[in-house]
């Protein structure tokens, strides 16, 4: 008996580990080597790439691609329809390869908000939080609050997403 759930409409390529108490809702799609942890929770629509890890009780919103190169660690949100890239200079006609893909690293309870960007090659720090809407162009701090296009700090969050200060952006 699975110890998952991965609703009807969704799809699962082979070779792919699926922890206990997570959740796959419709219209998804899990690719070759993908490992989801424990008590993971996938939205609709979203697709989990080939080789990517995501950690313990991450909450992935509707929309969401999570592309090849990207890692994220446990306890972290990510907003509906947030972006991932992993190639910064991608062509149609002549692809790279995984090999000459950017790695990013999403940190322990960080939050990406809704439609955020989040440019390839960028940490986004523990328990750091990014606004809706941002695009993030360089490493996150922990426990920073980041918003903007390029995304800037303005202000300090806590363990538990509260602002706990606030910086003037210029």
């Amino acid at each position: 008996m699975k110890e998952y759930f991965v609703h009807e409409s969704s799809y699962v390529d082979e070779n792919v580990t699926i922890g206990k108490g997570t959740k796959i809702w419709h219209f998804c799609h899990i690719q070759s080597g993908a490992v989801l942890m424990q008590d993971v929770s996938i939205g609709q629509n979203v697709n989990i790439a080939n080789n990517v890890v995501i950690g313990n009780r991450v909450k992935i919103q509707n929309n969401v691609s999570v592309y090849e190169g990207v890692t994220i660690e446990d306890d972290v949100f990510l907003g509906p329809s947030c972006v991932f890239t992993n190639d910064l200079t991608p062509r149609a006609v002549y692809p790279k390869g995984h090999e000459n893909y950017v790695p990013t690293i999403v940190k322990k309870g960080a939050t990406i908000g809704a439609n955020a960007t989040i440019v390839c090659g960028h940490t986004i720090g523990k328990y750091a939080m990014v606004a809706a809407g941002s695009v993030v162009t360089k490493d996150v701090p922990e426990y920073c609050l980041v918003q903007g296009v390029p995304a800037k700090v303005c202000g300090r969050v806590d363990k538990s997403g509260n602002i706990i200060s606030r910086v003037k952006v210029e």
